[in-house]
């Protein structure tokens, strides 16, 4: 049996030092490598010859490498580029990672960093993602092995049809064979953390770990030893050593959600993470190589945050070179059948129950509501209507309709005084536009003074209101209700 065929580089850059490092480095890991000078000797290789992937310098004598990439492309070659940029060039990265470059190293080169880099584009090249198996778009001609596993399933969680979900679901597939940064946009409750999740099993680096990270809920004063870790007796408390987000996802990708809430003061450090690709950990001394791909995402208007100060520019720049916007609700209405659907299997086989059906009248009446918290606050409408439901199907009245009709039809009581029905008719003339929200935020402030009232115990505050501890419970998650982090531990074991 034959072996398998070496993989050929082309090293382009006009330090013949380097080149030589580069060549002796590459050579070692059993590839086939030539090399150029400058982008003349550069192209007439690419003429004689397809390669497996192009390394080269961003500045050369006779212009800028970023035109060999545009060259290429331009071609629809398949090889893969890395780009070797000057120390701290925040622009250069971004203007190359928008120009189709795989990755880029900025020098001093490392070259632990130069071969996993190396390697990580040549695995993408060998198994890209299988866009004509598991989307709408059916074009893949160098398709020569099978998608990681969870880039079907992956992609199927991401239910719907319309045109903008298929425009997501292509885009994904692209992003995917890419080191490239990627921002997700979007209003709370459209599945930014689904899409990032889906970018992650869509490529290359699927096996590796998928770490989530909630940047808005870590205290300032844990920041950093969060994000980088810690050195035993870094700060009071470090009894031993601990990795941070960036080791924990070390070969795979780390999720930055609600970037937007970043302090000013860890946006500058993790601009240096990100140029470097070194971090230190708190108390330490050496510095680290990583090797993650970064995801952020954020319901926040970032241009605004830039604009105000909130958020530093640079910062800004290097996370947006690929753009994934998460529709809202609103504009993927026809997608709501087969959603509501996907979310009802779902709760359904989590709780081990049967999945109903719905109604004709209780999808008219999912159709009308304007969802503002979108997919979120759908699940949380459909697990409330089978927790309230008694029959096969789910109706309008599972969800509240009903009793909402009915208290509103209701005729004033026969022992109302004529001041009180004229109160109350004069509060009747101011209807909410959205009656949901207004209803939430009645019975989130009885909750709020029931709670306030029995010292925020849970079990005293729902016996005062009739109902049990889940079902408080419950509707402390559904309002968001904060409570005390000390607050009734004597309850923790009742249901």
């Amino acid at each position: 049996m034959s072996a398998p065929p070496r993989a050929s580089i082309l090293v382009v850059d006009d330090e013949p030092d380097l080149r030589t490092l580069y060549e002796l480095t590459l050579l070692r890991e059993g590839y086939e490598v030539v090399s150029a000078p400058d982008l003349t000797q550069a192209r007439e290789w690419l003429a004689q010859q397809r390669f497996d992937m192009l390394i080269t310098d961003m500045r050369l004598p006779d212009g800028l490498g970023l035109e060999l990439l545009r060259e290429l492309n331009a071609q629809q070659r398949s090889e893969k580029c890395i780009v070797i940029t000057a120390y701290g060039s925040a622009e250069n990265a971004v203007e190359a990672l928008k120009s189709g470059a795989f990755d880029y190293l900025t020098k001093p080169v490392d070259l632990r960093q130069l071969r996993a880099a190396v390697q990580s584009a040549l695995q993408s090249q060998r198994h890209p993602p299988a866009a004509g198996q598991y989307s709408a778009t059916q074009s893949n001609a160098r398709l020569v092995a099978p998608p990681p596993p969870g880039g079907v399933m992956s992609l199927a969680r991401i239910v719907g049809s319309s045109p903008c979900v298929v425009q997501i679901k292509s885009r994904i597939e692209k992003v995917a064979t890419s080191m490239a940064p990627v921002l997700i946009l979007g209003e709370s409750g459209t599945g930014k953390e689904l899409v990032a999740r889906a970018v992650h099993e869509c490529s290359h680096r699927a096996k590796g770990p998928f770490v989530a990270v909630n940047c808005g809920a870590i205290p300032e004063n844990l920041i950093e030893s969060e994000f980088f870790g810690s050195r035993k007796g870094a700060f009071t408390g470090a009894t031993q050593d601990r990795e941070g987000y960036f080791q924990a996802a070390k070969g795979g990708t780390l999720f930055l959600d609600e970037i937007g809430d970043l302090p000013l003061a860890m946006q500058a450090k993790l601009l240096r993470v990100i140029q470097e690709r070194r971090v230190r950990s708190l108390g330490g001394v050496q510095e680290e190589a990583v090797d993650v791909r970064l995801v952020s995402a954020t319901h926040r208007d970032l241009v605004a945050l830039v604009n105000s100060g909130d958020f530093r520019q640079d910062l800004f720049y290097r996370l947006n070179v690929i753009e994934l916007r998460t529709p809202a609700l609103r504009e993927r209405r026809e997608d709501l059948p087969e959603l509501t659907h996907a979310l009802l299997q779902r709760i359904c086989n989590e709780s081990r129950l049967p999945v109903p059906a719905l109604s004709p009248a209780a999808l008219a009446w999912l159709q009308s509501r304007e969802l503002p918290g979108n997919v979120r606050e759908l699940e949380n409408l459909l697990q409330r209507a089978l927790a309230l439901s008694n029959g096969e199907a789910l109706e309008p009245g599972d969800f509240g309709e009903a009793k909402q009709r009915a208290a509103h039809d209701a005729p004033p009581p026969a022992a109302m005084t004529t001041a009180t029905a004229t109160a109350a008719a004069e509060s009747n003339t101011e209807i909410p536009r959205d009656l949901q929200t207004y209803l939430d935020e009645q019975e989130r402030q009885v909750l709020l003074k029931a709670l306030k009232e029995a010292d925020f115990n849970r079990t005293a505050a729902a016996a005062r209101l009739g109902l049990n501890l889940r079902q408080m419970r419950y509707r402390i998650q559904r309002l968001g209700i904060a409570m005390p982090s000390d607050a009734e531990p004597e309850d923790s074991d009742a249901s």
